[in-house]
């Protein structure tokens, strides 16, 4: 079974859903680093398609949820485990990496919306979400079951 590693923040996670929650003052404050924001990334929400693909792609890949934590912001290492365990609790039970370094794990593809953390050298595939090419989970499903000869119930 293919390895499939794939982002949160803006990926599974929409990281701007959290902004109705912060008072304006700390997003002015904290403008240039918003994700060094104390509990910011326990407010956000799934993005859309996200935790149906996330299940989908987990019966026919060996899927890990592959993501980088504010190295300022200590509580969004928590928080990330806690956003997984809220939305994906069963499918990605310790299927949770974070790493400032993704190049590191070995993998088939990589659905990522950057090429930060070591995504530029990422042996795999790195499908880069967001882009004209797969601007969401609709495309990327497409492609990889496309790719992979899976059958896919749209």
């Amino acid at each position: 079974m293919k390895i499939l590693f794939i982002d949160m923040d803006n990926v599974l996670v929409d990281f701007r859903s959290a902004f109705q929650y912060i008072d304006k003052p700390m997003l002015e404050k904290n403008k240039d680093n918003l994700d060094d924001i104390d509990g910011i990334f326990s407010l956000m929400k799934p993005m859309p398609g996200a935790i149906e693909a996330y299940h989908f792609l987990s019966e026919h890949f060996d899927t890990y949820i592959l993501s980088t934590a504010p190295w300022n912001n200590p509580s969004a290492w928590i928080d990330k485990l806690l956003w997984v365990k809220k939305y994906l609790p069963d499918v990605a039970y310790k299927r949770l990496i974070i790493t400032h370094h993704k190049n590191l794990c070995r993998g088939d593809y990589l659905i990522d919306d950057r090429r930060k953390n070591g995504v530029d050298k990422f042996k795999g595939e790195h499908i880069h979400f967001e882009t004209e090419r797969f601007p969401d989970w609709k495309a990327v499903l497409e492609y990889l079951c496309e790719n992979e000869g899976i059958k896919h119930h749209k």
